[in-house]
C-alpha cells in the first residue's frame, strides 16, 4: 500500500491539549497511518491512503475537531485572449486541481483570471504558474510579494491578541486600582473619615460588574469558545482551566451582588477584579508568546530571504530580467559580479569566485569555471559567469533544505514523549484537585466553627487559585520551541538535521567512528614533497617537476596524474612526451625535451641498475609517513624523488581535538593498510585505528563498536556511536550507526538521507554539530524542569491558599513566555 504525507498548517492551537486533540481526531479517520502535530511549528505531518482519504477529508477533521488549517487564496492572471471558451477555461481548471494541495480552482473567462484555494506547505504560486504554462497558458508576472498564508495567519492571531489586550486593559485598569484602592482604605480604619465620594457611591459595584463584564465574555471568549471545542472531543485543555477559574471568580461575585441587593445578604467581598485581571493577564502572556514564538523560526526565514528575486536570462538571443519563478531548466542565465545565483547550474562560460558561505558555512571562496556546478542563492564575487539552469523552483538545492529542516522541526523528539503523556492527563488531574481544594477549605472551615460566607468565600479562591496557576502550555513549547531553534540554528551553520530524534540522539554519543579517504582525507592524492640531491640547486625542484610530469602526460594512474595536477598549480609550462612506456606496478619511462625521464619505485631504479645517488634515506623517510615515494631518473641518473599522498584535509586534526574536549572517542575505520592508517592516524590524534577493513565490513564494525558501548560500565556514560563518511562508500555504516553523519558538498541535498548532514564537507562541522545537539538538550532539559517544578511547587502552594489568583495567573502567564525565550538564547550560541 503506497503512503502519502502531507503537511497542514494548523490555526487555533494553544496548549498541548490541542496538540493531542489534532492528532486523536486525524488518527481516527480511516486510512490515516500516522499523525504528529507540533505546537510550536504549528503543523500537521500526516502519513495516509490517498486511496481511501483525500485532502479535503484531512482539513474537514481537523475543522471538525475546532480548529483551522491556513489556507493560501491567489488570483493569477493570464495573458488577454488565450482563453478561446469554455473548453480552455475547463482544461485549465483540471490543470490547477489536479496538483497536489489546490483544494479549488476557477477561472474567469471574461477577466482572464484563475483563482485557486491551496494548502501552500504542499504548492507554491511558483507552482501553479509552472502548471499553467506547461498546460499552454501563458501566466502575466506578478509584481510584488508573494501570499505567504501561514506568515499572515501568524500576524492575525498577534493583531487579534494585541487587540484583546488593550480592551483588557481598557476595562481591567480602572477596575482594579478602584478595588484595591478602596479595599486598602476600608481595611485602614483612620482613612474612613477620608474616603472619597466614589467609593461611598452604591452603585459602585455595579459599575465593577460593568467593567469586568466586557473583559469576561469579549476579551475571555476565546477560552469559552476553546473550553467548547476541547470538550466537545472529549478532551480538556487549558481553555478549559481559563474558563473555569475565571468564570467561577465571575459568578461568585455576581451570585454575592445580586444577594445583597435583592436578597439583602451580606456575603462579603466580591471578585470581579480577580476575574478580569485573570484574563487579561493570561492574554498578555499569549502576545507575548506568540511573538516570542513567531522568532523560533528566524533561522529559517533567513534560509527564504537568501533567494534572489530576479534572474537575467538569454532567450531567443535577447537577455530579459524574469521573476526566479519563471526560470525553466536549459535557460541560460547570466550573474555579474556581486550577484546572487537565481537557481542551481552548471557553468558554461566565464571563471569567478563564488562565496558559498550563506549555504556551507565555509567561508573561502570557491573558484568556478566551465563545467563546474553552482548552487541558487550563493554570491558571485568576482567575474562575469552565465550558467545552464538545472534545478529550478522546489528541486533547487535551497528549496530542498527549507523542507528538508521544515519536516525536521515538525517531527517529535523522543524527549518528548514524556510531557505529551503527562499532559494528556494534566487537566483532568489540576480540575480534581481544584475540587479537592474547594471540599478541603470548606470542610476545614466548618470544622471551625467558621463563618460560612467566610469558608465558602475562601475555599473559592483558593480552587480558583489551582485552576488558573496550571499551566500546560509551558509543557507543550519546551521541547518543539527548543528544537525548531536549535535546527534553525544549525541550517545557519550548514548542519542539516533529517528529524528531532537525530538532534537529540546525536546530543547523547560516546563515541565517534570516522571514515578515512574522503572525510579525514582529502580522497584524491597530491603531491606533498619534492626532494632533492643535497649538490642540487634550489631551483631544480621546478625543473624536475616539470620534466616528471610532462612525461606522466601520458599516464592515467592516479599518481601521474597528481603530478601533472601539481605541476600545473605551480604555472609550470610541460611539454608533449615521447615514446611514453608504462611498466605495470613500477613506473613509467618517457622523452621529453631530449632527455630520457624514468618515473617508479625504488624496485624500478634498482632494476635499471641506477643508484639512489644518496636519496634511500629520504625514501625511508617518506614511506615511513605513509606516502608513496617515486624516484625520478633524468638521462640515467637518479634526479629526486617525488612523494605523492592522500592529503589531510583542513582541520581534520582541529576537529578530532574538538571531538576530544567534548569528551569523545575517536576511532578512524579505513581499507587501507595498517602502516599508512597508523600514519594518518598519528597526524590528526585519533584515539584508535580500525584498518584494512572491506567497505562490507564497516558496518559489522560500528555495529561490535555498539555492542562493546552498551556494555560501558560507568553509570549515565553517553553510549551511542555515530559514524562520519561521505554518505555514498560508507551508506550501511552510517544506517548502522546510533547517528549517521554525511560530509557533503554543499550542493548534493541527497546527502539528507542520512541522520545528520555536513555540507561544507568540513569535519569541524562533526563536533560543532554534536555540540549545538548537547546544547539544544541541555535547552530541553532546563525547560522541562521549569515546566515540571513550576506546576509541582505552585499547584500545591495555591491550593494551600498562598497564592492570590491574580498573581497565579500572572505565573501561568510568564511560564511559557519564560520557555519559549529560552529556547531563542540558542540563537546566539556560537558554533
Amino acid at each position: 500500500m503506497a503512503t502519502k504525507t502531507v503537511t497542514l498548517p494548523i490555526t487555533g492551537m494553544t496548549c498541548a491539549n490541542c496538540v493531542s486533540t489534532v492528532e486523536r481526531n486525524l488518527k481516527k479517520l480511516e486510512g490515516v497511518q500516522t499523525a504528529a502535530v507540533n505546537l510550536a511549528s504549528e503543523r500537521a505531518a500526516v502519513e495516509f491512503d490517498p486511496t481511501q482519504r483525500t485532502l479535503g477529508d484531512l482539513i474537514a477533521r481537523v475543522e471538525k475537531a475546532g480548529y483551522g488549517v491556513a489556507l493560501g487564496e491567489a488570483v493569477l492572471p493570464l495573458r488577454p485572449n488565450q482563453l478561446s471558451g469554455a473548453a480552455d477555461a475547463n482544461r485549465l481548471e483540471r490543470t490547477l486541481a489536479g496538483l497536489e494541495g489546490v483544494l479549488s480552482a476557477a477561472v474567469n473567462i471574461s477577466a482572464d483570471t484563475a483563482a485557486v484555494q491551496y494548502v501552500p506547505t504542499l504548492v507554491t504560486q511558483a507552482d501553479l504558474r509552472r502548471a499553467m504554462a506547461a498546460a499552454g497558458f501563458e501566466p502575466l508576472e506578478v509584481t510584488g510579494t508573494v501570499e505567504d498564508a501561514e506568515r499572515l495567519a501568524r500576524q492575525k492571531e498577534i493583531a487579534r491578541q494585541r487587540h484583546l489586550l488593550w480592551v483588557g486593559l481598557l476595562f481591567t485598569l480602572p477596575l482594579f486600582v478602584l478595588s484595591m484602592s478602596r479595599d486598602f482604605v476600608h481595611s485602614v480604619e483612620s482613612l474612613h473619615n477620608f474616603l472619597p465620594q466614589l467609593y461611598h457611591w452604591p452603585y459602585l459595584d455595579w459599575l465593577f460588574l460593568a467593567l469586568a463584564t466586557p473583559v469576561q465574555f469579549y476579551v475571555g471568549r476565546q477560552y469559552y469558545v476553546g473550553a467548547y471545542k476541547a470538550l466537545r472531543n472529549g478532551a480538556a485543555n487549558m481553555d478549559v482551566l481559563i474558563a473555569m477559574g475565571s468564570s467561577v471568580a465571575y459568578l461568585y461575585s455576581l451570585a454575592v451582588l445580586l444577594l445583597s441587593w435583592f436578597g439583602g445578604l451580606s456575603l462579603g467581598h466580591m471578585y470581579f477584579e480577580t476575574s478580569a485581571v485573570i484574563i487579561t493577564l493570561i492574554v498578555l502572556g499569549k502576545f507575548l508568546e506568540a511573538r516570542a514564538k513567531g522568532r523560533t523560526s528566524d533561522a529559517l526565514k533567513k534560509l527564504m530571504g537568501l533567494q534572489a528575486p530576479t534572474a537575467r536570462v538569454r532567450r531567443d538571443g535577447q537577455e530579459r530580467d524574469l521573476a526566479v519563478d519563471d526560470v525553466l531548466v536549459g535557460d541560460i542565465v547570466i550573474v555579474r559580479p556581486g550577484e546572487k545565483f537565481p537557481v542551481d547550474g552548471v557553468v558554461v562560460s566565464g571563471r569567478s569566485s563564488v562565496d558559498e558561505s550563506m549555504l556551507t558555512g565555509e567561508s573561502l571562496p570557491v573558484a568556478k569555471g566551465p563545467g563546474d556546478k553552482v548552487t541558487g542563492a550563493t554570491l558571485n564575487r568576482q567575474g562575469l559567469l552565465e550558467f545552464e539552469a538545472t534545478r529550478v523552483g522546489r528541486d533547487t538545492a535551497l528549496a530542498q533544505i527549507i523542507q528538508l529542516v521544515q519536516r525536521a522541526q515538525g517531527s517529535k523528539a523522543p524527549v518528548q514523549r514524556l510531557a505529551d503523556e503527562i499532559s494528556a492527563v494534566f487537566v483532568p488531574i489540576v480540575l480534581g484537585i481544584a475540587a479537592v481544594t474547594f471540599l478541603g477549605w470548606l470542610i476545614l472551615g466548618l470544622l471551625q466553627a467558621g463563618d460560612l460566607a467566610v469558608t465558602f468565600q475562601r475555599a473559592t479562591i483558593n480552587a480558583v487559585a489551582v485552576l488558573v496557576i496550571a499551566c500546560p502550555c509551558a509543557l507543550g513549547l519546551a521541547t518543539p520551541t527548543a528544537i525548531m531553534v536549535g535546527m534553525g540554528k544549525g541550517a545557519e551553520a550548514g548542519i542539516l538535521f533529517k528529524n528531532s530524534e537525530a538532534l537529540e540522539r546525536a546530543g547523547r554519543l560516546g563515541l565517534v567512528v570516522v571514515d578515512k579517504t574522503g572525510t579525514v582525507t582529502r580522497g584524491r592524492p597530491a603531491v606533498t614533497d619534492v626532494v632533492l640531491p643535497e649538490a642540487a640547486a634550489a631551483s631544480a625542484s621546478d625543473d624536475l617537476l616539470r620534466l616528471v610530469a610532462s612525461a606522466e602526460r601520458g599516464s592515467e594512474h592516479p599518481l601521474g596524474e597528481a603530478i601533472v595536477a601539481e605541476a600545473q598549480a605551480r604555472g609550470l609550462a610541460l611539454a608533449q612526451p615521447a615514446g611514453f612506456q608504462a611498466e605495470a606496478g613500477h613506473g613509467i619511462a618517457a622523452e621529453v625535451e631530449g632527455h630520457t625521464v624514468l618515473v617508479g619505485s625504488p624496485r624500478l631504479m634498482a632494476g635499471r641498475g641506477l643508484a639512489l645517488n644518496g636519496l634511500a634515506a629520504a625514501v625511508d623517510r617518506l614511506q615511513a609517513e605513509a606516502k608513496t615515494a617515486m624516484v625520478a631518473a633524468v638521462d640515467g641518473r637518479v634526479a629526486g624523488v617525488i612523494a605523492v599522498a592522500d592529503t589531510l584535509k583542513d582541520g581534520s586534526a582541529e576537529a578530532i581535538a574538538q571531538l576530544h574536549a567534548l569528551g569523545l572517542q575517536v576511532i578512524m575505520l579505513t581499507g587501507d593498510n595498517t602502516r599508512t592508517a597508523q600514519a594518518i592516524a598519528q597526524a590528526v590524534g585519533v584515539d584508535e585505528v580500525l584498518a584494512e577493513v572491506l567497505p562490507g565490513d564497516k558496518a559489522g564494525h560500528v555495529q561490535r563498536l555498539q555492542a562493546a558501548a552498551a556494555e560501558e560500565p560507568k553509570p549515565g556514560a553517553n553510549r551511542l556511536v555515530a559514524m562520519v563518511g561521505d554518505g555514498i562508500n560508507d551508506a550501511p555504516a552510517l544506517a548502522q550507526a546510533d547517528v549517521g553523519i554525511a560530509i557533503g558538498t554543499g550542493t548534493d541535498v541527497a546527502m539528507a538521507a542520512a541522520p545528520v548532514t555536513l555540507m561544507s564537507g568540513d569535519l569541524r562541522g562533526a563536533p560543532r554539530a554534536i555540540a549545538l545537539s548537547r546544547a539544544t538538550l541541555r535547552v530541553i532539559r532546563q525547560n522541562l524542569f521549569w515546566a515540571f517544578f513550576y506546576n509541582a511547587v505552585l499547584i500545591p502552594a495555591a491550593a494551600l491558599g498562598f497564592l492570590n489568583p491574580m498573581l497565579a495567573a500572572g505565573a501561568m502567564a510568564f511560564s511559557s513566555i519564560f520557555v519559549v525565550s529560552n529556547s531563542l538564547r540558542l540563537r546566539s550560541r556560537r558554533l
